[in-house]
């Protein structure tokens, strides 16, 4: 499966296979003290750095 990503340095798409991906999350607190999660994926392509992301369910479906 590959994971189509967005290239800011070269303004182009560009698609990673999901076994070179990496999963990360991002969790903050809110104001009213409740924690947020946000579901993300990395990778590298030509050494430039792609983030992109997701949701829960395609977060799960790539482990």
């Amino acid at each position: 499966m590959d994971i189509q990503f967005y290239d800011v340095k070269n303004r182009q798409k560009v698609s990673v296979k999901s076994s070179e991906v990496e999963r990360v999350t991002f969790e903050r607190t809110t104001k009213n003290g409740s924690t947020q999660t946000r579901y993300a994926v990395k990778a590298v392509k030509d050494g430039v750095k792609l983030m992109k992301f997701v949701s829960k369910d395609m977060y799960d479906s790539l482990a």
